[in-house]
């Protein structure tokens, strides 16, 4: 059992007003979309949520998933991080990925998943873009999971997984995907309008 830990906990501070996890895409509202991406792996879900953030529970409250309330999230990823892995149960390993990657399919997932069991001399294993920048989903070692413990600031893991890039595997995704995400609404437009 891997868990998926999505980090939905952001301010959307570019958005002018907009919630950017509410966004229109295919349909669904991108909180829902991504929701749904994990949970088609059949593991467990975990949301990391605001404590104010009625709207975004409402968008995913028919499905199987538990929220965890991150009570630091206006102090930055790094808080909601340190809440939320705290949260989870006692497992071999966890997945975190973020809530506004729009190009992510389930696919990538279980891709980054499937790099454990195939390479297991590592403990951190990473979705990268087609031509090897790292970015999400990242599966970590539960040795790992205390490390978490004292995060600070806004750069969420990236002050753990730094210091340990000999032992990252970097899984190698279509395109952008592991770090293509739409953060303005001039982005949003763009990508819509870049749409058939």
């Amino acid at each position: 059992m891997i868990p998926i830990l999505i980090l939905a906990a952001g301010q959307s501070a570019r958005m002018a007003g907009r919630d950017k996890l509410l966004e229109d895409v295919g349909g669904i509202p991108l909180l829902r979309r991504q929701v749904l991406m994990a949970h088609n792996t059949s593991q467990p879900v975990y949301v990391a949520l605001p404590p104010d953030a009625e709207e975004r529970q409402r968008t995913i409250a028919d499905i199987d998933v538990s929220i965890i309330t991150a009570p630091s999230a206006n102090d930055g990823m790094s808080a909601t991080m340190r809440d939320a892995v705290a949260a989870l149960p006692e497992v071999s390993a966890f997945m975190i990925t973020l809530a506004d990657l729009i190009a992510l399919e389930t696919s990538d997932l279980t891709a980054v998943m499937a790099a454990r069991t195939t390479h297991p001399d590592f403990v951190v294993w990473r979705g990268a873009t087609a031509d090897g920048k790292p970015g999400h989903p990242i599966v970590l070692d539960a040795s790992l999971r205390s490390d978490f413990a004292d995060l600070q600031g806004d750069n969420g893991g990236e002050s753990i997984v730094k210091l340990i890039r000999d032992k990252t595997y970097l899984v190698k995704l279509p395109g952008n995907r592991a770090r293509f995400d739409l953060d303005t609404p001039a982005e949003w437009a763009a990508w819509r309008a870049s749409k058939p």
